[in-house]
Order: structure tokens, then C-alpha cells, then sequence
């Protein structure tokens, strides 16, 4: 029964969530009459100098972030991201519509071409960035106290039952079964990066502030992510792993006088974070963009006539709800796999010898 309770809760939640989201999306686009779906899944997927908020009456109600750039010519400057909505200019900066640099800050040159100042304002997703980590810290600190307060052998429940079952399986399953002996050096990362991009998944598919916002479907966090785990893979390889890639035990004519061998283990090791970076950015860029486009259906619709709208709204609906649990177990997922990977490449940094030298000597004997 309790079961049963959570989970129509959690249906009924959902349900109220794709509601509460399609309301709001009909609400943004109900001044321009026609939309366009490309423009409205692109302004959702991609990075923003203000957290649009609600559309209320016309009104748009909008968080704005501080804007910090510096220009060669003028300087440091420090203003709100309102004096440049909705194409106003500030003190020669303003929000760039032309193909290379759409959607950034750029000012103009002497010669009326625009051009970049170096940019360090706080953004949409910078905000939720910050916003993600208090919460993570917040709730490991939490449980951190509640621990120290229970007896030894309490048994959690609730969110800390569950939080105790993701950090064993992970620690054990994942972490341990792929690094071995020394895994407990790695676990305070790798457990980190798991929490970060489950909570930024989770808190994506949330239709309104703080929530909504697509921070691992950003590939300029998905990119540092993935080069934190090169940087562990390689500043902690041992002498084995930089051997299997400099002078690896394949024949001499390959790894000399042009190194072949060594050129496509050191490709390797460049194509790992890729790997990272591009799986998880991939992966929740196109669950984002698949329900605004389901939602979009039932607004491209209306003009077919009351019957065909009804049935695409409500075969809209049934759908995004569905999209809406299966991207909390994607959720899950990308965040799984980017640690499982992180923890194997790690692993394989750490091996005392390769499969290769293992072999060799076999066949020695």
C-alpha cells in the first residue's frame, strides 16, 4: 500500500508538472499567434543572460543576471542584464543576432564591427550551477548530521535510505569493481560528479525556477566534467599505463622509427573525454528538445480544425507525461554510465600490466 501511495503521488505530481508546463508554454507563445518550434527548443536547450521566469498578461516576468565583461577599449563594466533585453543597447554592448555569435554580448569596434569583449557574466546556467551544488551540499550535510545523531546500527529510511543505497551500489558496483585496491582515493570525485549530474538532471525536468534549467545539456559543462576525469586518469597512471602508451608491447616496426602505435594510444587518450563530454551532452540535449516538440504539437495543431486538436493535445499530453519518467530514468542512467566510465578509464591508468604484456609473456613460456 505504501508503494502504491508514492508512486500515485508521484504520477499525480508529474502529471501536475506537464500541466503547469504547457500552460506556461501557452502562455509564452499566445502574443505571436504562429510559433516556431526550432526557435522555442533552441531558447530552452541553449545558455541566457536573464532565467525567464513566467509570462503573465503579457508580461514577461524574468530573473536578470549580472553581466561582467571587460572590453580593451573601455575597461571592466558590471550592469544587469535588463539594460540589454529585448535588443536594447547598454554603453555600446548589446545581444548579438548575426550567425557567428547569436544570443552573446558583443559590442562595436572603431570600424562598426562587432566584436567580443571577454566575457565573465553570471548566466542561466552558471545560476543553476551554483544553485545545484548548495542543494547537493545541503542535503550531504543533512544526512552527515543526522548519522552522527542516530545510533550505530540505525537503519534510514526515506530519502536517506535512499541516498545509503545510491552511495553503496555506487561505491561498491561501480567505483571499487572498477579501479580495485586504492578505489577509495577516487571515490570522493567520482561520487561528486555522479550526485552533480543526477540533481542537474533531475532538476532539469522541472518546468519552472529554479528549476528548467539545461545544465548538463551544456557542453561547456559536460567538457569540464570530462576533463576533470582526464586529469585523474592521467596525473595518477602509473608507469605501466604511460608505457602501454609511449612503448607499448606490439612489435618494434610499429612503435619505430615512426611511432604509429604510441600516435594512436595518445589519440586515445584525447578521444576518452570526447566521449565523455559528447554521451552526456547528446543524451539530455535530445530528451529536452523531444518534449517541447511533443508540447509544440498540440499549438502547430490548432488551426486543423476543434476535433484534430483535441486528439493531438491529448495524445500530446499522454506522451509528454511518458517522456517526462523515462527522462528521470535517463536521468539516472547518464549519470551512472558517465561515472562507470570515469571509474573504468581510471581503473585502466592504474593496472599494474596490460593485457598485451600478459599475453607476450604466455607465449614466452
Amino acid at each position: 500500500m505504501t508503494r502504491n501511495k508514492y508512486i500515485k503521488r508521484l504520477f499525480i505530481l508529474f502529471l501536475v508538472a506537464c500541466s503547469v508546463s504547457t500552460r506556461m508554454f501557452a502562455a509564452t507563445t499566445a502574443e505571436g499567434g504562429e510559433i516556431n518550434p526550432k526557435e522555442i527548443i533552441f531558447e530552452h536547450v541553449k545558455d541566457a543572460y536573464w532565467w525567464h521566469i513566467a509570462t503573465v498578461n503579457g508580461r514577461h516576468i524574468s530573473l536578470y543576471l549580472p553581466v561582467i565583461v571587460y572590453s580593451s577599449n573601455s575597461g571592466f563594466h558590471l550592469f544587469s542584464s535588463a539594460h540589454i533585453d529585448h535588443g536594447h543597447k547598454y554603453k555600446d554592448f548589446f545581444i548579438s543576432t548575426s550567425e557567428r555569435d547569436e544570443g552573446k554580448i558583443v559590442e562595436l569596434d572603431n570600424n562598426g564591427v562587432e566584436k567580443r569583449p571577454v566575457d565573465l557574466s553570471i548566466t542561466k546556467t552558471a545560476l543553476a550551477i551554483f544553485l545545484n551544488s548548495v542543494l547537493m551540499i545541503t542535503i550531504f550535510l543533512s544526512l552527515a548530521r543526522m548519522y552522527k545523531k542516530r545510533p550505530k546500527h540505525y537503519v534510514p529510511r526515506g530519502i536517506a535510505g535512499m541516498m545509503e543505497m545510491l552511495i553503496m551500489d555506487i561505491e561498491e558496483n561501480v567505483i571499487r569493481g572498477c579501479i580495485g585496491k586504492d578505489y577509495a582515493r577516487y571515490s570522493p570525485y567520482l561520487l561528486t560528479a555522479f550526485f552533480f549530474i543526477l540533481l542537474s538532471n533531475l532538476m532539469g525536468l522541472i518546468p519552472f525556477f529554479p528549476g528548467g534549467a539545461n545544465v548538463t545539456g551544456n557542453i561547456g559543462v559536460t567538457l569540464v566534467l570530462a576533463l576533470c576525469t582526464m586529469a585523474a586518469i592521467n596525473l595518477f597512471g602509473n608507469k605501466a599505463y604511460w608505457k602501454d602508451i609511449f612503448w607499448p608491447d606490439v612489435p618494434v616496426w610499429l612503435k619505430a622509427p615512426f611511432p604509429l602505435m604510441p600516435l594512436i594510444e595518445l589519440f586515445g587518450v584525447l578521444s576518452k573525454p570526447f566521449a565523455l563530454t559528447i554521451r552526456l551532452f547528446a543524451n539530455i540535449t535530445a530528451g529536452h528538445a523531444v518534449i517541447l516538440a511533443l508540447i509544440c504539437l498540440i499549438f502547430i495543431t490548432a488551426r486543423m480544425g476543434a476535433a484534430a486538436n483535441a486528439g493531438m493535445t491529448a495524445f500530446s499530453i499522454l506522451l509528454s507525461v511518458f517522456m517526462s519518467f523515462l527522462e528521470i530514468l535517463v536521468a539516472y542512467i547518464q549519470a551512472y554510465v558517465f561515472t562507470m566510465l570515469s571509474a573504468v578509464f581510471i581503473g585502466l591508468s592504474r593496472q599494474e600490466h596490460s593485457h598485451a604484456s600478459r599475453r607476450l609473456k604466455r607465449r614466452k613460456q
